[in-house]
């Protein structure tokens, strides 16, 4: 039995909301590699919610 627990991912528009910058911000970042997304066959982008928590915690040092 598969007990994992699935990470939240995150539209880019409420990474947006979060972080306080616009979502063409957010994806903007993703394409620059400075947060890790997931790419959904439809193009769009999807964060997991750890990656958020990282940056609102002052550990990714390559945002900003």
């Amino acid at each position: 039995m598969n007990m994992e627990k699935k990470e939240r991912l995150l539209r880019s528009g409420e990474v947006a909301k979060l972080l306080g910058v616009d979502r063409h911000t957010v994806v903007k970042w993703i394409k620059e590699r400075k947060i890790k997304a997931i790419k959904l066959p439809s193009g769009r982008y999807r964060i997991p919610e750890s990656e958020v928590k990282k940056i609102l915690e002052g550990r990714s040092n390559q945002i900003i």
